[in-house]
Order: C-alpha cells, then sequence, then structure tokens
C-alpha cells in the first residue's frame, strides 16, 4: 500500500499543480518555481473524471467551482466544496480525520474571505512582487483572510531583512559589526504570526517556524515546520527550512519517521538527498534514491533531480559523472543557473579550463548578479583558492596550483556574491581560501568565520580556518576547528591527517598516532605518506618493531604500484637497518636486509651510498652465519657417525 502511494498519480499532479498557485500566491518564488519545474517533469498521466480527488491530505481545498452549487439545499459550505473520502490508509503521524474535517471548514470560510478581499490582495501580491515590501504590508493592513495575513507579516519580514543587511553592511570593516545581520523586528513578527498558528494554519506554522529558526530557536522552529507540513505537504519551502535545522545524520534519521506521509514518498526522498548533500554526507543510498526518482514511474524529466544527483556525485568524488550528469543537465536548459558553481567545482578540479572559461563567459552575459555566476566567474580567475581546497579535501595528491592566479580580482568576484546573498556560503570560504593564498591568514579567518556564521554544519568552513591558523602556527587553535570539521565529517582521511598533523606540531606525538591510524581506515590501500608518518612517530617514540612494520607497508605497496625504488629507498633502509639490528639481539632476517639493500645501492637513491657499505657488512655477515652454520653442521654430522659406530660394539 505504501508504496502505491509514491508512485505519481493524477491526485499528486494536482496536489503540485495547486503548490505552484498557492506558494505562487503567498510570494514563496522559489517554493512556486520548485513546483513548476517538477510539475514539467511529470510524465504524461490520465486525469479524467473517474480519478478520486485526494488532495484534501496533501492541500488545501479547491474553491467552490460555482455560487449555484453553494446555494444547493442540503449542502453546507464545507461539504459543497469537500471531495469524496480519500482510499489511501492514513499516515500514523497525519492529522486525524476529525482535524481535517475541522481544517477544511476554517479553509473554506477564509476562502469566502479571499473572495472579499480579492482586489486588496492583488494590488498588495503586486507590491510585492516589485519588492515595495513596506507598500505591500500597509496596503494589507485591513485583510483578515490568511492569505492577507501572510502577505502582510512576510512583507514586513522582508522589509526588515532588507534593512538589516543594508545596516549590516555599513559596518563592513568595523570591529562592531555583527556576525550577521540582525533583524530587530523578529520577536514582534513572531508575535503576529501567533494567531495564525494556533489554528494551525500551515503557512503561519511556516512562518512561525522562519522567525523561530532565525531567533536560533531550533528545536521549536522544527516543531513548526512538522506541524506544518502536517497541514500541507508541497510547500517546498517548509522542507528546506526543516532541512537546514538538522544539525547532522542521525538526526535527520530520527526525524524521517515523523514526517506525516509515507516513507516511500517522493517528497521525503528529496528532503533526505538535499539534507544530506547540504550536509555532505550523501552515499551510494542517495544516488540509488536519484536513479530511482529519474524512473518513467515518477519524474523523468526533471532537471532538478538531475541537479540533486549531480551533487550526490561530486560530494561522491566521482566527478567524471558529475560533469557528464550537468552537461545533459545544460543540453536540455541551457539558461539553467542553479546550482551551475557546483559544476564550476567540478571542472576545475578536473582542470577542464576550456570548458570552465567558456561556461564564465556565457553565464557572465546572462545574469551577472547571481551569486553563483559571481563564483563561477570568480573561478577562473583565482586559479588557486578552489583547487587548494579541492587538494586538501577530495584527498587528490599534493598541493598542485594552477599558473594564472590573479587572487585580487577573484576575491573582488567572490565579495560580490557576498553582497548579493550574504547567506552564500561557497562565496565566504572560497574568498578564505584566496586570502591564505595570500598570505593574509587574518583576512582569511574572518572569511571563514563569516562562512561559520552562515551555517554552521558546513565542516569546509572550519577545515579552512583551522588551516588559516596552521599558517599563523597556533595549533592549539587549528586542532579546534580541525576537530569541529572532523565531527560533520567523520569519515574523510584528509581531516584526520590535519589533526594529526597538528598535535605533532605540538609535541603530542601519541595523539598524532592515533589520529593517523583513524585516517588509515577510510584511506586507499596503497596510500604511503600516512604510512609514513606513522613510521616516523613510532620511531620518535623508540617504538621500532611498530615502525618497521609501517615501512614495510609502504615498500608492499610501492611494488604493487611498480614505483622507482628512488621513491620508497628510505624505507627500504629502515627495514634492512632494523632487521641487522635485531640479528645482534638474536634475530632478524639478513637475507631480506641483503635484498632491500642491494636494491638500493644498485638504484640512483640519495642512500645508494650507505645502503652500498652497509650491504658489505650485511654479506660479511651472511657469510661468517653460513660458516658457522656449516662447522655446526659438519660437528653434528660427526656426532652421528659416532653415535652409529658405538652401537653394534654395545
Amino acid at each position: 500500500m505504501a508504496a502505491a502511494v509514491s508512485v505519481v498519480d493524477a491526485d499528486m499532479v494536482k496536489a503540485i499543480r495547486k503548490a505552484v498557485t498557492d506558494c505562487s500566491d503567498r510570494g514563496l518564488a522559489f517554493a512556486a518555481k520548485w513546483a513548476a519545474e517538477l510539475l514539467a517533469a511529470t510524465p504524461e498521466i490520465d486525469e479524467g473524471p473517474d480519478n478520486l480527488d485526494k488532495s484534501l491530505f496533501t492541500s488545501t481545498p479547491a474553491r467552490p467551482q460555482s455560487k449555484s452549487m453553494q446555494d444547493t439545499p442540503g449542502l453546507s459550505p464545507a461539504t459543497s466544496a469537500m471531495p469524496p473520502p480519500p482510499v489511501p490508509m492514513r499516515h500514523p503521524h497525519a492529522p486525524l480525520a476529525s482535524d481535517m474535517m475541522d481544517d477544511l471548514h476554517a479553509q473554506t470560510v477564509d476562502l469566502a474571505l479571499e473572495d472579499e478581499e480579492e482586489d486588496i490582495l492583488a494590488s498588495g501580491k503586486a507590491c510585492f512582487d516589485t519588492r515595495e515590501f513596506l507598500r505591500a504590508a500597509h496596503l494589507l493592513k485591513t485583510c483578515s483572510s490568511a492569505r492577507g495575513q501572510f502577505l502582510r507579516i512576510y512583507s514586513q519580514y522582508l522589509a526588515g531583512e532588507k534593512r538589516a543587511l543594508q545596516d549590516w553592511n555599513k559596518l563592513e570593516g568595523d570591529r562592531n559589526q555583527p556576525p550577521v545581520p540582525v533583524n530587530p523586528q523578529l520577536l514582534d513578527l513572531l508575535t503576529q504570526v501567533q494567531p495564525l498558528a494556533e489554528k494551525n494554519e500551515p503557512w503561519g506554522l511556516f512562518l512561525r517556524g522562519l522567525f523561530l529558526s532565525r531567533l536560533n530557536r531550533r528545536e521549536e522552529a522544527i516543531e513548526a515546520c512538522l506541524l506544518s507540513l502536517q497541514r500541507y505537504i508541497w510547500n517546498w519551502s517548509a522542507w528546506t527550512l526543516l532541512s537546514s535545522l538538522i544539525k547532522d545524520g542521525e538526526e535527520l534519521s530520527n526525524l524521517l519517521p515523523l514526517m506525516p506521509i509515507p516513507p516511500t514518498h517522493p517528497l521525503v526522498h528529496f528532503f533526505q538527498i538535499h539534507t544530506l548533500n547540504a550536509l555532505h554526507q550523501p552515499s551510494e543510498n542517495e544516488l540509488g534514491l536519484c536513479d530511482r526518482l529519474l524512473g518513467s514511474d515518477y519524474f523523468p524529466n526533471s532537471m532538478w533531480i538531475m541537479s540533486l544527483r549531480a551533487c550526490v556525485l561530486y560530494h561522491l568524488h566521482d566527478f567524471k559523472q558529475a560533469e557528464e550528469q550537468f552537461e545533459k543537465i545544460l543540453s536540455l536548459d541551457p539558461y539553467r543557473i542553479d546550482d551551475i558553481d557546483v559544476y564550476s567545482n567540478i571542472l576545475y578540479v578536473t582542470e577542464a579550463r576550456l570548458k570552465l572559461s567558456k561556461l564564465a563567459h556565457d553565464f557572465l552575459s546572462l545574469d551577472k548578479d547571481r551569486p553563483e555566476v559571481c563564483c563561477l566567474v570568480g573561478m577562473p580567475s583565482f586559479q588557486v583558492g578552489g583547487r587548494f581546497f579541492a587538494e586538501r579535501t577530495n584527498g587528490s595528491a599534493g598541493n598542485h596550483y594552477s599558473l594564472r592566479a590573479d587572487h585580487e580580482k577573484a576575491i573582488k568576484y567572490f565579495r560580490r556574491a557576498t553582497q548579493l546573498d550574504q547567506t552564500y556560503l561557497s562565496a565566504w570560504t572560497l574568498m578564505g581560501h584566496e586570502y591564505v593564498e595570500m598570505k593574509n591568514s587574518h583576512a582569511a579567518i574572518e572569511a571563514y568565520r563569516r562562512a561559520v556564521d552562515v551555517n554552521r554544519k558546513d565542516y569546509r568552513a572550519w577545515y579552512g580556518l583551522g588551516q588559516a591558523y596552521e599558517l599563523l602556527n597556533m595549533h592549539q587553535y587549528a586542532l579546534h576547528y580541525f576537530q569541529r570539521a572532523t565531527a560533520l565529517r567523520p569519515y574523510d582521511v584528509r581531516l584526520w591527517q590535519a589533526q594529526g598533523a597538528s598535535y605533532e606540531e605540538m609535541g603530542r606525538w601519541r595523539e598524532a598516532v592515533e589520529c593517523y591510524r583513524r585516517a588509515l581506515l577510510g584511506a586507499d590501500v596503497n596510500e604511503g605518506t600516512i604510512n609514513l608518518k606513522l613510521a616516523k612517530l613510532h620511531d620518535d617514540l623508540e617504538e621500532y618493531p611498530e615502525a618497521a612494520a609501517y615501512h614495510q607497508r609502504v615498500i608492499d605497496s610501492s611494488k604493487a604500484l611498480l614505483n622507482p625504488v628512488t621513491e620508497y629507498a628510505k624505507s627500504l633502509m629502515y627495514v634492512a637497518r632494523f632487521q641487522v639490528e635485531k640479528v645482534e639481539k638474536g634475530g632478524g632476517d639478513l637475507e631480506l636486509a641483503r635484498d632491500y639493500l642491494s636494491k638500493v645501492a644498485a638504484s640512483n637513491a640519495e642512500d645508494a651510498v650507505p645502503a652500498a657499505e652497509l650491504l658489505k657488512s650485511v654479506n660479511v655477515a651472511i657469510a661468517l652465519k653460513e660458516r658457522e652454520e656449516r662447522v655446526k653442521a659438519e660437528e653434528r654430522a660427526a656426532a652421528e657417525q659416532m653415535d652409529a659406530t658405538e652401537e653394534p660394539t654395545a
């Protein structure tokens, strides 16, 4: 039964179509755009009259079609607009039937109020659309309908946000500038929206959740979002707000059973993938969900889901497939800007510079005032910041920097992006990378702190702070921020390496060993750098057998990769010396030592001469050992012959 609910059918299409109108009427442009894109991606479905309208579980009721129907004897205003009873089984956390009936009645009454206020609502919405928020709030102040009140409060909120951003930008460079813009009207707006929330009006509950989240009352905001989604599930703004409030994957797992729809519903899958992408923690499971949602029974033509899938691939470091997915999206819609910054990161990491330059040129002429485009245009100029971070976090070998490094121009574009959207995390983070490359650690720290203030769940900003303090040789601070990053991304090898390096610099070798060992759990089988670090630390701790064991790992992996002897000569020398010294204590493998020393002596390694000298000593020792063994063998044979001769005489 649950699986059938998740398939796109006529009722779901009707609910999505209604969501486009409902979100648009309330000024939720991004949610309306999302629903419209999803609607356009649905397969052809028969929406004939025989299909039952079950949208009362997912949407507000439809407006009565004619006045004559309302005047029909025996039909109340509520029942005249009410569709036939729903067929599917009620989800455990969905509202009860009695609550739904009460909601239907209240919504039908509210629709009548909207009809009376139609002209005022149209005037207020027109001002809202032209971003005259205070004027819209003034025109809507007499409205009694829920939609009118929503638009009035939301207009006041956006006007306050606009003013807060202006005041915040005026203080740029001032020590009194707060970390983020502060809207002083939030408490008053929370009071104003309370009557709507108490009536369980879904849009009012959404606003309550929004204001509570801005006031850092996270648990209350989550509760408000869940209550809003119980009454109206197709408001994508409520889903994205709820997603932003989740701090880790464990909390997401705990929230999923509380959703008012079955876990197989497409919206739950959308929410799960979107949230884990935001947390940088998607897995192969989310990739499978994307493939399922792009199937013929769901939304096969959805570029939004394709973009979700590309972002999952990006976080899984499958850059080739992610690039192919973005190319497919742009072939279908060459003007789609959403997530174009992620695509630019992929092109930069894969060093597809011609594609990146063309992409920047095309989109700069398309819309130079989108934050994503500003980041994209900054990419070819900075040439280092993105690479610096990609190398560090994606596990690429070494720190390879591009030659064209116009950092100041890159910072200009990133700053422009933050001015257009001060919550745009990538711009703050990339700006920090640029300052790091310019050796301006203090400016880098400030940029990374801005990124942390925007989203404390993004490990990249914490990692950047650690790197900035590392450049200042403030390893205690660097360690703190690396630990914050690792807590958000516990399986990232590079983060554990960063922690280990900090402990090493602080002389806390035992803790460094533990971090490097943890890094090895997620590292490649033939990883050599971490093994060398561990070998050195054990040697410093005078734990020579452990050090030799890690050097042996380096030797084995180098042989498997067919690396030249010069690359692992020091490991060969260490193991050879360890075996020689072990012989003096009654153990050791001189044959192994001779084999390793012979390889180093025959190479062009800097240790070739010491290896040749030590090899002579090993050869002498082996010769002496062989002679001793030969003498012992002869003595043993003579003793056995003597015993054999004495037995018959006895």
